[in-house]
């Protein structure tokens, strides 16, 4: 496609690994293959499945390194794809644990222990690429700030666009969207054993990629960018 709305830079686990085969089942929506699924199902859950993941499945299964934003005037692309390439190989590859946890009113997956180079390639992606972001227009910052921003915050969405970066970047997958806290005890109770097996063993961190935004509002994973290449 070529019509893209916005653009982000985010982690995905690698191709065809078993995250990425539950995160595509777990939302009912494959990002790389551009496919809806439909028929995964998870015992124990309090409610429908669907219901849970309404908010984050447009998204495809990701954690953010840079938000999504529509590209500067005279950047194509190219040339973002490319300020990517060179972003990531400057960054080394690591691994992650990660575990099943509540982030504000959600659940997601988060690292147990966050390694320094994964902060280090936040900020590394978040500065290195922002000549490419556009401006986001007067509604987009009054959304972000009906949340509640702290000095911190406020000062990164001025400079970056986004409130949750640098001193505030936490990692994370996110699994569901906001829930009461009975139903997100059961429903990372019904979770936590359905990952088991998945998340045994560390997830390497070896890529970053660029999604982006179709007409129907639902993103793709449209390139992998290979750390420390």
């Amino acid at each position: 496609m070529s019509d893209w709305r916005r653009h982000a830079i985010y982690f995905a686990p690698p191709q065809g690994s078993a995250l990425a085969r539950f995160g595509a089942d777990w939302l009912g929506w494959d990002a790389e293959a551009g496919e809806r699924r439909e028929t995964f199902a998870v015992p124990g859950l309090p409610m429908p499945r669907e219901a849970l993941v309404e908010a984050p499945r447009r998204y495809g299964f990701h954690a953010t390194l840079k938000a999504p934003f529509r590209l500067s005037d005279g950047h194509g692309e190219g040339d973002l794809d490319g300020a990517a390439r060179a972003v990531a190989a400057g960054c080394g590859r690591f691994e992650l644990r990660l575990q099943v946890a509540a982030v504000g009113g959600f659940l997601a997956l988060v690292p147990d222990e966050a390694p320094p180079a994964l902060a280090a390639l936040e900020e590394a992606v978040v500065t290195g690429l922002d000549a490419f972001r556009a401006p986001g227009d007067a509604a987009e910052t009054v959304r972000r700030r009906m949340v509640g921003l702290d000095a911190v915050e406020e000062e990164n969405l001025r400079r970056w666009g986004y409130p949750y970066v640098i001193r505030r970047f936490r990692f994370h997958m996110t699994l569901t969207g906001p829930l009461q806290p009975e139903a997100r005890a059961a429903v990372r109770a019904a979770l936590e054993p359905a990952l088991a097996d998945v998340l045994a063993r560390p997830v390497p961190a070896a890529e970053i990629c660029r999604f982006a935004e179709g007409g129907d509002g639902a993103f793709r994973l449209v390139r992998r960018f290979p750390l420390g290449a």
